[in-house]
């Protein structure tokens, strides 16, 4: 967590689970974080999950993960697992699968 004088910045890892590729959810989620002015990226992972380091505020990152446990219409998450990380973004990307 980073503290400043006007904001609390918080970094959070998302690995979503379902049928989460193939679906637009990517773009939807970089278009969602956008909004929400997150930092950070999203990518596929080879097991078939998506996986997000997201940065902002606390109220932003759980619109963000609330979101994301729904995702776009065509997705079917099963489960998004969030743990705590650290890092500072700026912008957010869309990176190769790994």
């Amino acid at each position: 967590m980073i503290n400043t004088a006007d904001m609390t910045v918080i970094v959070r890892h998302l690995r979503i689970h379902g049928r989460v590729q193939g679906v637009y959810y990517r773009q939807s989620l970089q278009e969602q974080a956008q909004a929400l002015e997150v930092t950070g990226w999203v990518r596929n992972r080879l097991d078939s999950s998506v996986e997000a380091v997201v940065c902002g505020s606390p109220q932003a990152l759980e619109r963000l993960i609330e979101w994301s446990r729904t995702g776009p219409p065509a997705a079917v998450v099963s489960e998004v697992v969030v743990t705590e990380t650290q890092g500072q973004y700026s912008g957010f990307a869309r990176l190769p699968t790994a």
